[in-house]
């Protein structure tokens, strides 16, 4: 079964046990998926109210392509586990010989090159998604007002989270110039994300105060 299909307590009773996988980088696109889906739920509550006609398209774009990014990040759930027994499978092959040594260090480094580009591209879904939420900002329905806040924590736990796993991996990389690269990409991330969820959480908590 995929990791997307369980129930959340199924799901969650699976991520409290001792198996290696899943674990925080699953966790953390799965964050990205819920903030992309709460983005798309204020946009539901908000079409097709007269309030907020002469913002229709918007909202229905931002509802459409929140979906799509839920969607892909739900996908990027079984990818990190993949990418994470890729390794895993890696280390446990045989080193009696120098070939087999060679052969199992090049496949942890594929194994790890994976393991890095994975969260990188939740990364960049989950920064996607907080770049839709920003731009309904004082346009949707504000009876949805808390809902899209909680969508901006979800969707910097996931772009946060999921660098940590860039960071870890790229940190036992042999191929230098491959993580260096990853870093940058990630770091450019941040810097374009962070501060739009600051901005949308702090212009939602100000609203309810």
């Amino acid at each position: 079964m995929k990791q997307n299909e369980y129930t959340v307590s199924g799901f969650a009773g699976l991520l409290g046990s001792d198996a290696p996988a899943p674990g925080g980088g699953t966790a953390a696109v799965l964050e990205g998926a819920l903030g992309a889906a709460l983005t798309e739920m204020v946009c539901r509550l908000t079409a097709g109210r007269a309030k907020y006609a002469g913002h229709e398209a918007l909202i229905l774009d931002v509802q459409s392509r929140a979906e799509a990014l839920r969607d892909r990040l739900l996908d990027a759930m079984e990818a990190d586990t993949a990418a994470f027994l890729l390794v895993s499978n890696a280390f446990a092959m045989p080193k009696g010989t120098s070939e087999e040594k060679a052969a199992r260090s090049a496949a942890i480094q594929r194994g790890l090159e994976k393991c890095t580009e994975v969260p990188l591209e939740g990364m960049e879904l989950a920064a996607q998604a907080l770049e839709l939420a920003a731009s309904i900002l004082g346009k949707f329905n504000e009876n949805a007002a808390s809902d899209l806040g909680v969508a901006s924590l979800s969707l910097r736990a996931g772009v946060q989270g999921t660098w940590l796993n860039v960071l870890i991996n790229a940190a036992s990389l042999k191929d230098r110039a491959f993580a260096e690269d990853a870093l940058a990409k990630g770091r450019a991330i941040l810097d374009r994300a962070l501060p739009l969820a600051d901005r949308i959480f702090g212009e939602i908590e100000a609203s309810l105060l």
